[in-house]
């Protein structure tokens, strides 16, 4: 038996609760002739989806902390 799941109109559905950036990490992928960072998560998943099947797909992910901003209180 399976559960039936609610539906994204149900009012109890969950999705996030801000629509403001979240995301505290900067993202380096590295393959064998290339490597870059993204800013957010769904940059290294867009990558990864556009690329996984070529026969060459050798990339990691390597997680980096985002640079600190020197804004606040003096």
């Amino acid at each position: 038996m399976m559960t039936k799941l609610i539906g994204k109109n149900d009012p109890r559905y969950f999705s996030r609760t801000s629509d403001l950036s979240y995301d505290k990490h900067n993202y380096k992928i590295v393959c064998k002739d290339k490597s870059f960072v993204v800013e957010s998560w769904d940059e290294v998943q867009e990558y990864w989806w556009n690329n996984y099947n070529s026969p060459t797909f050798d990339a990691v992910v390597h997680v980096l902390d985002k640079p600190k901003s020197n804004k606040g209180f003096k």
